[in-house]
C-alpha cells in the first residue's frame, strides 16, 4: 500500500490503521485515477494518506482530483453532493506546498472534507436544503469550518440533507430537500439514506470524500451512518461549537465527524474541538475487561436482533463482558422531547434567520413555503413549523420544567445504567434496515436508540455491525458526558472485531422493503 513513515500524530494509532486497510475495492474509480492515488479510496485512512504525502509519493492535488472525479462519475446515481467548491484544487495546491516544506498543519492537512449544507460557509451557499436560503452565502464561516481551514483541510463541497434537518413536516422523507432533491442509499438505490445527514453519509459510503461533517439533534448523524455503513460520532454537547450552524435546538444540537473508519472520525473530531487528535485517541488492543450493556430493541425486528446477536458474540470473543440492559425513562423522554424542541426551534431559528438574507423569522419562512411550489414537490407539509410558531416561548415555566425533566431523566437513563452494571458503554442497534423511499408515505422513524444520548448531550458513535441482506445495520455505542475519547477508543476495537464494512453495489432495488 505504500511507504509508511513515522508521524508523531499517527504513532498511537498505527497498529489500528494496519487492521483497517484493504477491506474492499469500492474506491476503484478507473485505472487512471486509481494509479494517480495509488490506493483504494474506500479503505485508505488519513494516517496512510499523510504518510504518503510526507514521503512525496502522493499529493493533496492528486487526492482531491480523484475525489472530484469520483463525484462526477458516481454522484449522479446518489444525489448526495449539492455542489463542489471551485477552489478545492487551489486549497490542495497550498497543502502540497506545506508538505514539501515540512510545515503541515496537522493530520487533516490536504484531506478532502464534505460539509452538510446547514453548516455556514462564507464562499458557498448554505441552504439547509431550503430555497428560502438559496441566495447570498452567509457572511462568515461556521466555527467548525474555520477549524477545518486552520487545520489545512480541503473543503471539497456541500452535501444534501433532509430539508431543515428533518424538522419541517409530520411525515417527511429523509434525504429530500427542495434545493437538492432526493439522496439515495448507495447500497440499494430505492432505499432511504436516513436523515438528516443523509448526503454526508451516502457520499462517504460511495467514497466521494475522505471525511464529512454531519449534525445531529436526535439521530441525524448516527442513523445515516448506520444505514449507509459508515462511522458517525455525535459528540458531547458543547464539545464542538455550534456557531454558524442552522439550528433546531441549542439544548441538543451538535456538529460531528463522519468517515469510513473510526481513525478518521477521531482525527476529525480532534480538529473540530481544537485538540491534539493523537493524544486524545489511544485504543486498546482488545476488549478484555470491558463491560458493555446491550440494549437489544426488539421493536426493530428479528433480523436486526440477529445482527446484534452476532455482534455480541464477536465482542465476547474479543474479551468483553456483554450483558443485556434496558435504560429507564424512555417512554417519558419520548413524551417530553418533541414539545420542548418546538419551543427551542422557534427561538433558535428566529435568531439564525436574522443573520441571513431571506425570511427574517419563522412566520415569514412559513409564508415563503406556502407560496413556493417547489417546496412542496415531495411532501407539502410544514406542520412542525406551524406547531413551533404556536409553541410556548422558552421563558414559559411549563417549558422550563419540561426541559429540566428531560435533562434529568436522559442523563439518569445512561448514568444509572452504566453505574448499576459497572459498564464502559451501552450498545444498541443504530438503525433498522433502510426502508423504501416514498414521498407520499414518508419515513419509518422507529429508531429510539439515539434519544438518550441526544437528549442528555452525551456522546454516541455508530460503527458498521452487519447487514440485513444488502442493507447495513450499525452498532450504536453510548457513554457518559465528555467520555468521547474513551468511547471512540472502544468503538475502534469494536469496528475491528466486527469487521462488517463492505462496499456498496448500487443495486437499483432489492425487493419489498420495510414499511412503517
Amino acid at each position: 500500500m505504500g511507504l509508511m513513515r513515522r508521524m508523531d500524530a499517527i504513532a498511537l494509532i498505527a497498529a489500528l490503521a494496519a487492521g483497517s486497510l484493504m477491506l474492499g475495492n469500492s474506491g476503484a474509480i478507473g485505472r487512471e485515477s486509481a494509479s494517480t492515488v495509488g490506493a483504494d479510496l474506500g479503505t485508505v485512512t488519513i494516517p496512510e494518506l499523510q504518510d504518503w504525502m510526507s514521503s512525496g509519493s502522493l499529493t493533496s492535488s492528486a487526492l482531491t482530483a480523484a475525489y472530484l472525479g469520483r463525484i462526477r462519475a458516481v454522484d449522479p446515481k446518489l444525489n448526495a453532493v449539492l455542489r463542489t467548491d471551485p477552489t478545492a484544487m487551489v486549497q490542495a495546491a497550498a497543502s502540497d506546498v506545506r508538505h514539501r516544506r515540512g510545515a503541515t498543519l496537522g493530520p487533516l492537512d490536504g484531506i478532502p472534507v464534505l460539509l452538510k449544507d446547514n453548516v455556514n460557509t462564507r464562499d458557498l451557499p448554505t441552504t439547509a436544503g431550503s430555497l428560502a436560503l438559496a441566495g447570498r452565502p452567509p457572511r462568515s464561516d461556521a466555527a467548525v469550518v474555520s477549524r477545518l481551514r486552520d487545520a489545512g483541510a480541503v473543503i471539497l463541497g456541500k452535501t444534501n440533507l433532509s430539508e431543515w434537518a428533518n424538522f419541517r413536516a409530520d411525515t417527511p422523507t429523509s434525504g429530500w430537500s427542495a434545493v437538492g432533491g432526493q439522496t439515495r442509499n448507495p447500497y440499494v438505490l430505492d432505499r432511504n439514506p436516513c436523515g438528516s445527514s443523509s448526503g454526508s453519509a451516502a457520499a462517504l459510503a460511495a467514497s466521494l470524500a475522505q471525511v464529512a461533517i454531519g449534525t445531529e439533534t436526535d439521530g441525524s448523524i448516527v442513523c445515516p451512518a448506520g444505514m449507509n455503513g459508515v462511522v458517525g460520532h455525535k459528540p458531547s454537547l458543547g464539545l464542538v461549537s455550534q456557531e454558524g450552524v442552522v439550528p433546531i435546538s441549542a439544548e441538543q444540537d451538535t456538529a460531528g465527524p463522519m468517515a469510513r473508519n473510526v481513525i478518521d472520525t477521531a482525527l476529525t473530531l480532534a480538529v473540530l474541538q481544537g485538540a491534539d487528535g493523537a493524544a486524545a485517541f489511544s485504543p486498546p488492543m482488545n476488549l478484555r475487561g470491558k463491560r458493555i450493556g446491550l440494549w437489544r430493541l426488539p421493536v426493530l425486528g428479528p433480523e436486526v436482533d440477529a445482527v446484534m446477536t452476532r455482534a455480541e458474540e464477536r465482542l465476547r470473543a474479543a474479551g468483553a463482558e456483554v450483558l443485556e440492559v434496558t435504560p429507564s425513562y424512555q417512554d417519558r423522554l419520548g413524551e417530553l422531547e418533541f414539545p420542548a424542541l418546538l419551543s427551542e426551534f422557534h427561538r433558535d431559528i428566529d435568531a439564525y434567520l436574522a443573520t441571513r438574507e431571506g425570511p427574517r423569522d419563522l412566520a415569514e419562512l412559513i409564508e415563503f413555503n406556502r407560496r413556493t411550489s417547489a417546496e412542496q414537490t415531495c411532501f407539502a407539509g410544514q406542520e412542525l413549523f406551524e406547531q413551533a410558531l404556536a409553541a410556548p416561548p422558552t421563558t414559559d415555566p411549563q417549558y422550563q420544567a419540561m426541559r429540566a425533566e428531560l435533562a434529568d431523566l436522559s442523563r439518569r437513563s445512561i448514568d444509572e445504567t452504566l453505574a448499576a452494571h459497572h459498564l464502559d458503554a451501552i450498545a444498541s442497534p443504530a438503525n433498522p434496515p433502510a426502508w423504501t423511499t416514498d414521498c407520499e408515505r414518508g419515513d419509518d422513524d422507529v429508531i429510539p436508540s439515539s434519544t438518550p444520548a441526544a437528549v442528555a448531550g452525551f456522546p454516541s458513535v455508530s460503527v458498521p455491525a452487519g447487514s440485513v441482506g444488502e442493507l447495513p445495520v450499525g452498532l450504536l455505542l453510548m457513554a457518559g458526558y465528555r467520555q468521547d475519547a474513551e468511547l471512540l477508543s472502544l468503538a475502534a476495537v469494536a469496528e475491528r472485531e466486527l469487521n462488517a464494512w463492505r462496499a456498496p453495489r448500487y443495486l437499483p432495488t432489492a425487493g419489498p422493503g420495510p414499511t412503517p
